[in-house]
């Protein structure tokens, strides 16, 4: 009888910092470990340390164990081997990595989402120097950008990516599969210091209430109490049309993307660079967000070869309301951050009325003046946010109002 092999992972040429795990099971024969590694002269030792422990971890005293490496780290091969032990359904049991201090920060509703840089959620390469490039978040992917036979797997790498991989401060963010099958990767995601879970092709509040109930119950099992933000993201007509809906259907919405490769797909129309043939839909996603008082977040843009082309796509973005966009390439990131932020008369305008309104405070003056115009509150509350901005990105010092006054 031909025996069983039981797998998870990559390897390959073109592979780096991934591994394979192989389990094939014998007949009283004892463990036996064979490692094939390119970096086997300095670490085997190593490797063949954490494999003996993850055996004995899962109870593992029959069994052939070969390990193709090309230069994973320790969390990496962990999550291939549970994966490939729950492929052959011998434990229920997690192997979790130690979670680092960095990975337990919290993020705020409202702190700045101008970029998201999404990773395949089953390529460790990506995601390990992820962090450096500074994005405002990552995104772990277990939806579009993982095969459907390589799912499974997936979610033990994401869920060790969010213990033991430093992001360096970006918002650390999950997008799930689409509701029901979504509702199955929570499990892996919601009890290890996930920020922000973006739910995909989302068409109606009745997907996020699901979702929600779901973190509720993992809350009550797991005894967590920091706060996990959704971001729907809307990717058919029916979805635009429900956009209000959905963007109040819960406290921990905070803010709402637009995919335009799936919408264009089901509108049935080519999609370009102009936008034109989103624009309706895009203005109608950023109503709907203002009204709900979250973030209107934009889609990726697909050329990562033309900066010029981007530029222009995140002006326009900005000029309709939004206030990010996802990217598919690091070198995305400065362009979206350069164009978002607020430009240099945007900043000197908002340091006008928040001194403005300062002074007016001191005198207890119900109303703001600036020359002869009357600011409204909405525009003195801008006017702080374009300061916050301008702080956060470096275009302004944080002691603005003591240089001014110097």
């Amino acid at each position: 009888m031909e025996k069983k092999v039981f797998c998870a992972g990559n390897h390959g040429d073109k592979i780096r910092s991934d591994c394979k795990i192989s389990l094939e099971f014998n007949n009283n024969n004892g463990v036996h470990i064979e490692i094939k590694s390119k970096v086997g002269a300095i670490f085997n030792k190593a490797i063949h340390k954490q494999l003996e422990e993850l055996c004995n971890f899962f109870n593992l005293s029959n069994v052939n164990v070969l390990l193709e490496d090309s230069g994973a780290i320790s969390p990496v091969i962990a999550a291939r081997f549970e994966a490939a032990v729950k492929l052959a359904g011998l434990s229920d049991s997690e192997y979790l990595p130690h979670l680092l201090d960095e990975n337990k920060t919290v993020t705020e509703k409202d702190v700045l989402r101008l970029s998201r840089l999404y990773l395949p959620g089953n390529s460790p390469t990506l995601m390990l120097n992820s962090g450096i490039h500074k994005p405002n978040g990552i995104i772990l992917d277990l939806e579009d950008a993982v095969s459907p036979e390589k799912k499974h797997e997936a979610r033990f790498l994401v869920r060790n990516a969010l213990r033991a991989i430093n992001f360096y401060g970006s918002e650390r963010m999950v997008r799930i599969n689409q509701i029901p099958k979504g509702l199955e990767d929570l499990d892996f995601i919601v009890p290890h210091n996930v920020n922000l879970i973006l739910v995909p092709k989302c068409e109606s509040a009745q997907q996020i209430h699901q979702v929600n109930e779901k973190i509720e119950e993992l809350r009550k099992k797991h005894g967590f109490t920091y706060n996990i933000w959704l971001m729907p993201i809307i990717e058919s007509a029916l979805g635009v049309i429900k956009a209000y809906e959905i963007a109040t259907s819960a406290k921990n919405v905070v803010a709402m993307a637009i995919g335009l490769e799936d919408f264009t797909a089901d509108m049935g129309v080519p999609r370009t660079n102009e936008g034109t043939e989103s624009f309706l839909a895009r203005t109608q996603l950023v109503l709907a967000c203002k009204a709900a008082k979250i973030q209107p977040i934009d889609s990726v843009f697909s050329d990562i070869d033309d900066m010029e082309a981007l530029k222009n796509n995140v002006l326009s973005s900005k000029a309709i309301g939004f206030e990010g966009m996802g990217c598919i390439h690091p070198r995305q990131i400065p362009v979206i951050h350069s164009n978002f932020a607020p430009q240099d008369k945007e900043i000197e305008k908002a340091q006008k009325i928040v001194l403005a309104f300062e002074e007016a405070e001191k005198k207890g003056l119900g109303v703001v003046a600036l020359g002869s115009k009357m600011i409204d509150p909405p525009v003195v509350k801008r006017a702080f946010k374009t300061i916050d901005m301008a702080i956060s990105l470096q275009k302004l010092d944080k002691n603005w109002r003591k240089i001014n006054n110097e």
